[in-house]
């Protein structure tokens, strides 16, 4: 109630300003106290134990500076980054944008961050602390040889990593999303696979909605073979449905948000027939509500990821959610989330 009443006021402010008072908040605020566990919730993937299925999407903290605050907010974890080899500035401002009356945003952020030393010290401080923290890394604008980048990046964050997220979906970096082909998607995850060498570091892959079917057998044969330990199903998209109202409706970037629900939801559905269930899916984009959580768990997702609905409904999203969750699964007469996942 009290976010819907300063709403009006913070959307006055810019975008990208607004975002870095937010991150600025959070990390002088005291802690809050950590929601507390419900045990129906539970999700175990790739050998990690989440004490509730929905977790903060990356952008929103992408330098670590408050991974623990997002937590208390009611997540289940959270993903820092993306984080890249060398410091980036990203692409020119204005790069972040709301579309109000679609309840959507459109970014071109560019994998601005502070650089994977700076990063990596700040995850070191932590070290130890509980608390889910996955690292989504990401190779430079400017690298000679992005397959490296990714290397020397899980070489740094998978000793700090709950989990590592290889992010070859974003829009912004041109020509990142050429990963996604089959053959240098295999040569990519080798080269991360062997510099993650004896650690047990799950892998998961962060994959793009503008996808063809075929691209998503492919990428399944792939991550099957490879033993991947998740897919994230969806990024941003570059499509622009002629519903959109807002006067950024054309701008360049990343769209996402409410306008992105449905087509995150079909490919997720997609990535389960591909899959046959054989490998755990996290569904991220256009999820607003339990209700959109509960859809896409029972499309398929192990796990869920939001950030862009918390720009409209506020801070209280993550546990309003969770909350949400707790009481479906007593309706459905279940005793674990787990038994809703790809029930549809």
């Amino acid at each position: 109630m009290l976010y819907r009443l300063l709403r009006p006021l913070l959307f006055r402010v810019p975008a990208e300003q607004a975002h870095r008072l937010t991150l600025m908040a959070l990390g002088a605020a005291p802690l809050a106290r950590r929601l507390a566990p419900e045990p129906a919730l539970t999700q175990r993937v790739a050998g990690i134990v989440f004490p509730n299925p929905v977790g903060m999407a990356p952008g929103f903290d992408k330098n670590a500076q408050v991974p623990d605050a997002v937590l208390r907010l009611g997540f289940g974890f959270t993903e820092i980054g993306t984080v890249t080899p060398r410091p980036q500035a990203g692409n020119p401002a204005p790069r972040l944008f709301r579309l109000v009356e679609d309840r959507a945003v459109i970014n071109r952020m560019g994998f601005n961050n502070n650089g994977a030393d700076a990063v990596a010290a700040r995850l070191r401080t932590r070290l130890g602390k509980p608390g889910i923290v996955g690292v989504n890394i990401g190779a430079n604008k400017d690298s000679a040889d992005r397959i490296a980048d990714y290397a020397a990046m899980t070489r740094t964050m998978a000793p700090l990593a709950t989990y590592l997220t290889v992010n070859i979906s974003s829009p912004n970096t041109p020509g990142l999303r050429a990963l996604q082909d089959e053959g240098a998607l295999a040569e990519l995850l080798d080269a991360v696979i062997e510099a993650r060498g004896a650690l047990a570091t799950p892998v998961f892959l962060k994959l793009a909605p503008d996808l063809q079917r075929a691209d998503v057998d492919a990428i399944c044969r792939i991550a099957l073979d490879r033993r991947l330990d998740a897919l994230i199903v969806s990024n941003t998209t570059i499509e622009r449905p002629a519903s959109l109202r807002s006067v950024h409706a054309g701008e360049t970037g990343g769209l996402s948000g409410e306008p992105l629900r449905q087509m995150a939801l079909e490919r997720l559905r997609e990535f389960r027939k591909a899959s046959g269930g054989a490998i755990p899916l996290i569904g991220v984009g256009g999820i607003a509500s339990a209700d959109d959580a509960w859809q896409r768990i029972r499309a398929g997702a192990s796990l869920v990821q939001i950030y862009s609905a918390m720009v409209y409904e506020g801070p209280g999203l993550a546990r309003a959610i969770v909350t949400g969750l707790a009481k479906r699964v007593r309706q459905e007469g279940m005793t674990s989330i787990a038994e809703a996942v790809g029930t549809e």
